[in-house]
């Protein structure tokens, strides 16, 4: 089924710095001035590197064609049928890949078990192969996850592996309609969140642990700890949050959580003359304009991504 290896890297802090400020040696003085260890920067570059020479040492000549891209190129890059995709590097990787994908499975692969946790970058580099030849000989197990989807009414979309945040950019001042459950309530806040099963360990429950917290200023500290609301990654709800929701005249704070249900949707109509925008698992390069006039469904996707299990 598979006749390409397509390799996915990300940019190291090193070389970021280095693009920003044109030599090493300035990166240097930089990180050293405002008293960081650029010796840490060096090894996280190095590791990688060595990580992904060996990635591509050990998979030459495993399928008929290999392919290396940086993550940037993600939103332009057409992938086929047959490419099985690698992304090496930090977790976040693979959830920025999975939503350009249609269905081919991903091996995550972890260049740094020591710095990196792992929950989605699976295979260290020295069993990155075996379970790039599982999928090639049809041995291989999956783990499915729900992606959400964000289709505006002008007809452009955008998928989430963990979450959308639908605001302005500047995460303040964010004003809009928020349609659910047949109701419909005006709103000023700083942003919804949407999350998906995946996502609901991430920004989601940040937001769970602020809510307790004020629970428990306000109760002086007897505000007993809630269940936090965990979904598995094939769950094929979504969660909405909206965060700090102000309550004036103009704006309501009654939809201000809740769980779309299998198929369900929500609508919001952005009444932000300039600087709304719809992003997904962190991303705010990649996004959705959402100004006046804009109208986003959101739901669970069609599809899934595939992440290939160790």
């Amino acid at each position: 089924m598979y006749d390409k290896i397509v390799i996915v890297t990300l940019k190291t802090r090193l070389e970021e710095l280095i693009e920003r400020f044109n030599t090493r040696e300035q990166a240097k003085f930089y990180i050293e001035h405002v008293g960081l260890s650029f010796a840490d920067y060096q090894r996280e570059h190095d590791v990688y590197f060595k990580a992904v020479h060996r990635l591509r040492h050990d998979l030459e000549g495993v399928t008929a064609k290999m392919q290396v891209i940086d993550r940037w190129f993600l939103p332009n890059f057409v992938f086929t049928p047959h490419d099985l995709v690698v992304a090496v590097g930090r977790d976040g990787l693979v959830a920025n890949t999975a939503k350009y994908l249609e269905g081919q499975p991903i091996v995550g692969v972890n260049p740094d078990p020591a710095r990196y946790d792992g929950i989605l970058v699976r295979f260290p580099v020295d069993r990155a192969k075996a379970g790039v030849l599982r999928v090639l000989e049809e041995r291989a197990t999956y783990d499915a996850v729900t992606m959400g989807e964000v289709v505006l009414n002008d007809s452009q979309r955008l998928l989430a592996f963990n979450d959308f945040y639908i605001g302005m950019r500047t995460h303040v001042s964010s004003r809009y309609s928020l349609t659910w459950h047949g109701q419909t309530e005006r709103q000023s806040s700083s942003g919804i969140i949407v999350s998906t099963g995946a996502g609901s360990t991430g920004w989601l429950s940040s937001t769970q642990h602020m809510a307790y917290a004020v629970s428990r200023l306000l109760l002086h500290d007897q505000a007993p700890q809630p269940p936090m609301l965990r979904l598995d990654w094939d769950d094929p709800r979504l969660v909405f949050v909206v965060r700090e929701p102000f309550l004036s005249k103009a704006s309501g704070v009654r939809l201000t959580a809740g769980v779309l249900e299998d198929s369900e949707e929500m609508w919001i109509e952005s009444h932000m003359p300039d600087g709304g925008i719809i992003y997904s698992d962190g991303v705010d390069t990649d996004v959705l304009a959402f100004n006046s006039g804009t109208v986003a469904t959101i739901r669970a996707a069609d599809r899934q991504a595939l992440l290939v299990a160790a």
